[in-house]
């Protein structure tokens, strides 16, 4: 056992997804395309007599973190530091499961391999409801395209052969859980058509095109997000909306020509990993 290990996993973007559910958490998940980002969590994990979760120094409940260190059979105090807001569409509570458990494994010993950790932190994240698809992505880097649902062992996944600058701004939440909680049919056929169109093409304009007509087929468009899109495409530039959140993300410097004030970062190469030991 060491003292503290710290992890780092790359935020995750979603751009349209289908939503595939199974009583087997691992099994279940979802299908479709996303964007890592250089902008990510870093998450410090140390024992402790009982599980303590905070996120830039505030205390706050979140069950996939503890339900990631007690399947592993530990408690600790879990710090994690991020750039991105939390309840936006960027992946937090799966980076934060994610580094929970690559950062626990070596602080205690667990001797787990990364396919069996990345499904402790999958698992973890659908029984909660807080997401299908972010971990896997975010084990993988890049531009991930998850062809078929689940943890490692029963999923396939990807990707997109591009590395190029990201602008996001974001306006508010949404809620994960009550979406993924009510009638995904919709959702999921339009996620289906979409992600058929991108493996024709896997370029990063299908990607963003096929994004964009998701959000409109699954209804989830909201009017900011919706305007900030136009106002990028009148820029000469190309945008989308990340789920599940009041977020628009952008292509090398759209939102920018657009007289928007985003955040830069650049498309994630690798996937989580410990940093220290």
């Amino acid at each position: 056992m060491s003292d503290d290990a710290t992890a780092f996993v790359p935020g995750h973007i979603t751009g349209f997804f289908s939503a595939h559910p199974d009583d087997d958490p691992a099994i279940a998940g979802s299908r479709g395309a996303g964007v890592t980002l250089s902008h990510g969590v870093t998450v410090t994990v140390e024992p402790a007599a009982e599980t303590v979760v905070t996120l830039g120094g505030e205390t706050l409940e979140m069950e996939p973190v503890s339900s990631v260190l007690q399947r592993l059979g530990v408690t600790a105090s879990v710090h994690a530091e991020s750039e991105l807001p939390l309840g936006s569409g960027f992946g937090l509570s799966g980076a934060m499961s994610l580094g929970t458990a690559l950062a626990a494994n070596t602080v205690f010993s667990c001797e787990r391999s990364e396919n069996e950790l990345v499904t402790v932190a999958h698992e973890s994240e659908v029984e909660a409801g807080t997401g299908l698809g972010d971990v896997v992505a975010q084990a993988r880097g890049g531009l991930p395209i998850r062809i078929d649902p689940g943890a490692p062992g029963h999923n396939r996944m990807d990707g997109i052969p591009a590395r190029p600058h990201i602008e996001y701004v974001t306006f508010g939440g949404l809620s994960t859980a009550d979406i993924l909680g009510g009638d995904t049919t919709t959702l999921t056929a339009a996620g289906e058509t979409a992600l058929d169109a991108l493996m024709e093409r896997p370029t990063v304009d299908r990607f963003l095109s096929e994004s964009r007509q998701f959000a409109r087929d699954a209804n989830l468009l909201t009017d900011r997000v919706e305007t900030a899109i136009e106002d990028v495409h009148a820029a000469g530039g190309d945008a989308a909306m990340a789920m599940l959140g009041e977020t628009v993300f952008a292509v090398g410097t759209g939102l920018s020509d657009a007289g928007y004030e985003p955040k830069r970062c650049r498309v994630h190469p690798a996937g989580a990993m410990v940093e220290s030991e």
